[in-house]
């Protein structure tokens, strides 16, 4: 008999939310994670943005499983108590020539199900006088939220069910043996393993290289991630009440385009860029040298930011499935009995929206494996 019925490998915001799911029918269930502490790593440097679902690819993974978390999110905040804030969103097309853009936004977001209204310019200005437009889409969806009250909702709810959390645990091996699996894994330099009867691969920047150790080809099979860091800055105090809720560009093709948005201590803040990272490398300075070109594409946006008024912030690195230059790719979600891996689930390339679609792919998962 195995140690658990159920081990899942990452404790990042889709990771939390999949063990806090599981774990209310499934107690024997275990929780691992190679931090100190949960969502280290890509949960709690991003955004914090509740996307509305307006930009993906309809009927993908990413659009049916952010709408519907979107609306279940919201409704988690309200019962539990959980920060957020229903900012909204404007995406504002900053020339005449971007005006036909934002059309096609509209298109695909209306076919995701996600209604935006279309404004003019004067219409705009109303609503935020100091930016850049020509016209723009008011999405009255769009908000952000307390990831950390978020992931600390979900590690407790796991752990209240009875599920086994535990930290500094870096899986290093995974073999099937029957019809369980054996997880090896480095705590400090010991090594130790259990047994499981399910696996669920949410390692995030990790996860293609789990995929690896239970014998996928990860090249193969066109799974290998890679790191993209998106870097913010921050505007000076003085300037910081320019905007009152969440300002997008039209997006370019590996991003959503440097945007504007509030964290909770009530700064403006711009951000991210997309800078492809070479070797897998975690690292989440942010460049002095970024400071001119940021304060550009901040300009597009709001034009009287000078270079002095913004300083560097914070960086976060997302695992895409997108090669640079390529298009964008969806959600990699598959319960893996068809390559003979019978209750073993992959999550990879889990970017935005992730955070946004965190309860809809935990009830993805369970329908998968039950």
């Amino acid at each position: 008999m195995a140690d658990f019925e159920i081990t899942v490998i990452g404790a990042g915001v889709v990771g939390l939310a999949i063990a806090a799911r599981l774990s209310e029918q499934h107690p024997n269930l275990a929780l691992l994670e190679k931090n100190e502490k949960y969502g280290l790593e890509t949960s709690c440097r991003n955004s914090e943005v509740i996307h509305a679902g307006i930009y993906y690819e309809p009927g993908s993974l990413k659009a049916r499983l952010c709408v519907e978390g979107r609306d279940e999110l919201y409704a988690l905040c309200k019962v539990h108590d959980i920060a957020y804030k229903p900012l909204t969103k404007l995406i504002t097309a900053t020339t005449m020539a971007e005006l036909t853009k934002l059309a096609s936004i509209q298109k695909n977001a209306a076919k995701n199900g996600v209604k935006l209204q279309a404004l003019d310019k004067t219409a705009t200005l109303k609503l935020e006088p100091n930016i850049r437009t020509e016209g723009a889409l008011f999405s009255p969806f769009t908000g952000v939220i307390s990831v950390h009250d978020l992931m600390d909702y979900f590690f407790h709810t796991t752990q209240s069910n009875g599920g086994t959390v535990q930290h500094r645990c870096q899986v290093v091996g995974i073999r099937q043996i029957h019809s369980e699996y054996e997880i090896t894994f480095d705590e400090a330099g010991k090594r130790s393993s259990i047994t499981s009867e399910i696996v669920i691969n949410a390692a995030g920047l990790g996860s293609d290289l789990i995929a690896q150790m239970i014998g996928i080809d990860i090249d193969k099979e066109d799974l290998r991630l890679n790191y993209v860091k998106g870097s913010y800055f921050s505007i000076t105090p003085s300037k910081a009440k320019l905007i009152s809720r969440l300002v997008y560009p039209v997006p370019a093709n590996e991003g959503l385009g440097i945007h504007a948005l509030m964290d909770w201590g009530g700064r403006l803040k711009f951000g991210p860029d997309v800078e492809y990272l070479e070797n897998r490398t975690l690292d989440y300075s942010v460049a002095e040298n970024k400071r001119h070109a940021f304060a550009e594409s901040i300009r597009r946006i709001l034009p009287s930011i000078n270079d002095e008024d913004i300083t560097p912030d914070m960086s976060g690195i997302r695992p895409k499935l997108q090669k640079k230059g390529k298009p964008a790719r969806d959600f990699v979600i598959v319960e893996e009995t068809a390559r003979g891996l019978s209750g073993f689930v992959n999550l990879i390339g889990i970017e935005s929206p992730g955070l946004t679609s965190s309860l809809a792919i935990a009830r993805y998962v369970e329908k998968l494996l039950f």
